[in-house]
């Protein structure tokens, strides 16, 4: 964990594509007193940043070494063929990879698809960076297959894409080191996760009363609180009257019969 004792802080390094946006604002919502710093880092690279502690935790994309990093899968994204907006392509909803098999299929060296072969004609070079290649495909050089968050990530109003169906597929997950699941990790974890604040799982959380309060323990033998004050001497009901209550029940049926008697009135029987 980054920061200091008095201060702690958290370190998230997440790769291009990945918004962790939604799980900031949980974050700050729940663990307001701990700042969260977001770290962009290459995607080949998120593996290394962890290694030297220049992160707590990442999202990144699988796989990684499970031997070193822990690794919680959390969504697959769609692949997709990025073209120019007057491309034959775009005159189908989905696309094949046979149906590039004409194509100038552009391979930057940060390609985060994990190929066997990419399918189509081999670019004369391959581009350094996923956003050169995209540069070379609005130029008319050739196409580009990418998971759709980095098609949308880089965007240009000349391009548009189709999903690849037959594609392998980028994996997101959150990693950290296997031998540094901290407290805050686990708070992360309980996140990512959709777990709810009073969750059961992850790290304990004080119950909570109806105020938002710390609920107390109840005293008294069995967990009951001493009977106090008036609710002490009232007793429980029984057969619709109350055992604390005799003498003042006598009372008031020995008034009741005499007022009877004087009426004329047969005593009714209880």
């Amino acid at each position: 964990m980054t920061g200091s004792a008095a201060s702690p802080s958290f370190r998230l390094a997440y790769v291009p594509g990945v918004t962790p946006g939604k799980w900031v604002r949980i974050w700050q919502e729940r663990l307001p007193d701990t700042p969260l710093e977001l770290v962009a880092v290459p995607a080949a690279e998120a593996s290394e940043v962890l290694r030297r502690g220049d992160a707590d935790a990442a999202f990144v994309r699988l796989p990684v070494d499970r031997t070193v990093f822990s690794a919680i899968p959390l969504y697959t994204e769609t692949t997709v063929v990025v073209v120019p907006k007057d491309h034959l392509v775009t005159a189908v909803d989905e696309v094949a990879c046979a149906d590039l098999a004409e194509e100038v299929v552009l391979h930057p060296l940060d390609d985060v698809i994990g190929w066997e072969r990419p399918p189509g004609e081999p670019a004369f070079e391959r581009p350094a960076t996923t956003e050169d290649a995209v540069e070379l495909v609005a130029a008319g050089i050739g196409v580009l297959v990418v998971p759709q968050s980095l098609a949308r990530l880089h965007h240009r109003r000349d391009l548009t894409y189709r999903p690849l169906v037959d594609a392998p597929r980028s994996e997101i997950a959150l990693s950290w080191p296997e031998d540094a699941t901290t407290d805050l990790v686990e708070d992360l974890i309980g996140i990512v996760r959709g777990r709810t604040v009073n969750s059961t799982r992850g790290r304990t959380q004080p119950a909570a009363g109806s105020d938002g309060k710390r609920s107390e323990p109840k005293s008294g033998a069995g967990g009951r609180k001493p009977a106090t004050g008036r609710s002490a001497g009232q007793g429980t009901k029984s057969g619709g009257g109350r055992s604390g209550g005799g003498a003042r029940s006598g009372r008031a049926g020995g008034a009741g019969a005499a007022k009877n008697a004087r009426r004329g009135k047969p005593r009714r029987r209880s």
